[in-house]
This record gives structure tokens, sequence and C-alpha cells, in this order.
């Protein structure tokens, strides 16, 4: 999902919406500071499914937009849903635009959903839309994002979101043993306050400092608009042209930081980021720069907003917050680490050439 923050951000900042950064931690942990529940921990057991089949329940899918990661998330969703009889009989497309979600949210809502799975892009527009449902006792849970003023039990059950301290770790990790564990490198971070990057850009930086002693951050660099990437990388290159890596938040700005690699004819300088993009995973796997993506279980997230949904309407209690795994996709696993993501196969420009 390479433009997923980008825009949610530009989203966020058009609704008026103050997104606030999470502070510096060694685990995920929610946007109210919530402690997180790995996803394997919420199924539906054969008792559950029993008790759920034959009850006519539907659910709706109100997503923000349409990609390879909604898909994904989407396709989990329903095949949990599935597995208890529950039908999907609403599934909407924002295209980020806050107030064409809240009129997806009043009309899905006239089809009497019995749970709701959405990203909210408007915090309180979004309040606002979802106050009918939770009226209604439609059960709600979130992607990401959290309606302002809404308490978990009550008026929803559960918000969902990636590991997103593992995948920073993951992404230094997977840097520091391209490099052999020493040497210096560079970091991009997203120059937003944004619950989601923040998290994942410090998470880096706190594995490398307490973990690789002999890796040095020696050149940092704030970037919120990823058009700018190749500028802003080929100054950092300029006064650090020995770089032996560098880190970029998410896929999209690392396509600048390659574009600057390339022409400044720097073959070694190693390059790590966040989420999965044809352009960077090419890059990869005919042996560029970029040595791993760190990517989401997108169809694991949307089976546990299922299972959490669900789990609510037999009136069990749900975790507030859940985390679904990370994975590191490299050149000798992208076949298999591309569909565990998106539940998709890769790119066949990636396929052929890893072959």
């Amino acid at each position: 999902m390479t433009m997923l923050m980008k825009k949610l951000l530009n989203a966020a900042l058009l609704a008026g919406v103050v997104m606030t950064a999470a502070p510096a931690h060694a685990q995920t942990v929610g946007p109210q500071g919530e402690t997180a529940v790995p996803s394997a921990e919420v199924k539906l057991s054969d008792a559950d499914l029993a008790a759920l089949k034959g009850k006519g329940y539907k659910a709706a899918l109100l997503w923000h937009t349409s990609s390879d990661f909604t898909n994904a998330v989407s396709a989990g969703a329903k095949d949990e849903f599935a597995k208890a009889g529950v039908d999907v009989v609403v599934q909407t497309d924002a295209g980020f635009d806050a107030a064409r979600q809240r009129s997806d949210i009043e009309t899905a809502l006239a089809a009497k959903p019995n749970v709701v799975l959405s990203l909210p892009l408007d915090p309180t527009t979004s309040a606002e839309a979802f106050r009918q449902a939770v009226k209604d006792g439609t059960k709600l849970v979130f992607l990401s994002n959290l309606p302002t003023g809404y308490k978990h039990g009550t008026e929803y059950a559960a918000i969902v979101t990636d590991d997103l301290f593992q995948m920073g770790k993951q992404a230094a990790d997977a840097l520091a043993k391209s490099i052999g564990g020493k040497g210096n490198v560079g970091y991009i971070f997203h120059d937003a306050t944004y619950y989601v990057t923040n998290q994942r850009d410090q998470a880096f930086k706190t594995t490398i400092e307490k973990d690789y002693p002999g890796i040095k951050i020696v050149a940092e660099q704030g970037i919120s608009d990823p058009a700018r990437a190749e500028e802003l990388a080929s100054a950092m290159l300029l006064q650090n042209p020995d770089l032996d890596g560098i880190y970029v938040t998410w896929a999209e700005p690392a396509e600048g930081v390659l574009a600057a690699l390339r022409s400044a004819g720097n073959s070694k300088t190693k390059v790590v980021t966040l989420d999965l993009s044809e352009p960077v995973g090419l890059d990869m796997v005919k042996g560029g720069n970029v040595t791993a993506l760190v990517a989401d279980k997108a169809y694991e997230l949307g089976r546990v907003m299922a299972a959490t949904g669900m789990k609510s309407l037999l009136g069990q209690e749900t975790p507030a917050f859940i985390v679904a795994p990370a994975l590191t996709v490299t050149k000798d696993n992208v076949s298999t680490g591309w569909k565990d993501s998106l539940n998709r196969d890769a790119p066949k420009s990636i396929l052929d050439a890893a072959k």
C-alpha cells in the first residue's frame, strides 16, 4: 500500500483532523496507549461458528479506498464471515473522501448490517455518521483509526492494525544484516504527526540504537512529500557519499531514493523500506540497492476484524487493540511473501525477474 499513509494524512489534514504522534515504546501501542493483543489470539471456536450460523447476520465493509491492500483485507474478512454464514451485503470505497465516506455509512446502515468493518478517514465526521449504528447495536470494528470520543466495549469492538513496532524492528534487522552489523546509515522518516508512520519509524531508530552498536545513524531527513524524496536523498548522499545503508519510511519515497542512488552511480548503499511496491520490489529481485521490504499481513487484518465483530455479536469480550504480524520480504521469499501479505501473486515483472 505504497501511498496509503500519504493519502490518509492528506485526507486528515483536509478534514482538519490532528493526529497525535505515538511516543517511543518497545512495542506497538494503540492510538490511546492501548496494549496490543496479537491477532492469532482472536479466533472463533467451532461452538462460536455454530452459534452464528442460521441467524441471518449481515456485514458491511466500508473502506477508505480500493487497492491491493483493501482487496486483501476484504478477502480475509469475507472468508471469515463465510465460515459463520454471515453475508457481506455492502462494500464501499470512499476514495479518501471523508464526506463521501459519511454518505457510504448512511447508505450502508439502511441495509441494517449487524457488523461493520471500516477505516474512519475523519474521526469527527465518522463519529457522527456511526452514531446511528451504535444506537442500532451494530458491532463496529475499525482499521487503524478511531472516531472521536468512542469508547471500547460500548461503541466499538476493537481497533485492528499492523504490528507497527515489529515493522520498524524488522526493517532495522534486515538493514543490519545486509551491511554485516556495522557501518553508517541514513534515516529518512515521515515528518508529520501520524500515528502509523511515527511508530514504525521510531521502532527502526530505537532498534538500531539499542541492538546494533556497530551501526551509527549519521544522517537524518524528514519527508512529508514523497515527490521530494529524490531531491532530499541526493542532498543526503552528497554530504554522506559513503553511506552503507538507508532506511526509507515507506515504498513511494523509496522510489525517489533509488533514483538518487542511480543518478549518483551508487550500487553499494543498501535500502530497506516498508510496504510492497512493484518498482522497489523489482529493484530488490534484480539485486539492486533494495535489500528487503517489510509489510503487513493484510489478509490477516481482515480475518481478525471479522472474527472480532462476530465475537462481539455473541456477547463475548473483545480486546480493545489488536495487531496483525509483520513479515520481511526479500528476493529469496518474494513469491510467498507477497502472497502472505496481499493474498495475491507478486507482479509478473517481479516473478519473472526472480526466476
